[in-house]
């Protein structure tokens, strides 16, 4: 019987000891036309150990060609040509520059290349942002797609153009 209920016991601090995997955290944002432009689409991001995995798929780029993709430091699509978000988030204070290299915004995305349909989509885990408090975090942000190619040289905007889609990036 003494056995027993050891046994019950272990059995319960153990389950009580023992708790469930924490929700992956997950952000989105939803590419909205700036006026004039018929660009819209959606991205996903998805914290996966201390990166952060970044799909986007948009449509109404101009086919064949790239387009400028950046994070900007406010999430605030209002204005209507997209330039209430800012400039590219950077709390590192790093120069503008492309994926791969150490030297670069936390908001520097890869191209936008768009097929002959106008559609585009990227794939991309990142270590240089997060979705968890702290001056890395994207929530809250907001998501540009531009008009042009980012020549990642010109500073601090990389040259790509105009904003034609605005998205703000929020948890869920």
């Amino acid at each position: 019987m003494k056995s027993l209920f050891a046994f019950a016991a272990a059995t319960i601090l153990l389950a009580a000891c023992q708790t469930t995997p924490p929700e992956p955290l997950r952000a989105t944002a939803q590419l909205q036309p700036t006026k004039g432009n018929k660009t819209f689409g959606e991205a996903t991001f998805e914290q996966v150990g201390d990166k952060v995995r970044v799909v986007v798929f948009v449509q109404g780029l101009k086919p064949g060609q790239e387009h400028g993709l950046h994070i900007h430091e406010v999430g605030d699509c209002s204005s209507g040509d997209g330039m209430s978000t800012k400039g590219h988030f950077n709390p590192f204070g790093k120069p503008h520059g492309p994926q791969g290299s150490a030297e670069r915004h936390a908001g520097d995305l890869p191209a936008l290349k768009a097929n002959k349909a106008g559609r585009a989509n990227v794939q991309i885990d990142l270590d240089i942002i997060t979705l968890t408090p702290g001056p890395a975090s994207i929530i809250g942000r907001g998501l540009i797609a531009h008009a042009d190619p980012d020549d990642y040289k010109t500073q601090p905007t990389g040259n790509a153009g105009a904003r034609i889609a605005c998205g703000v990036i929020q948890p869920g």
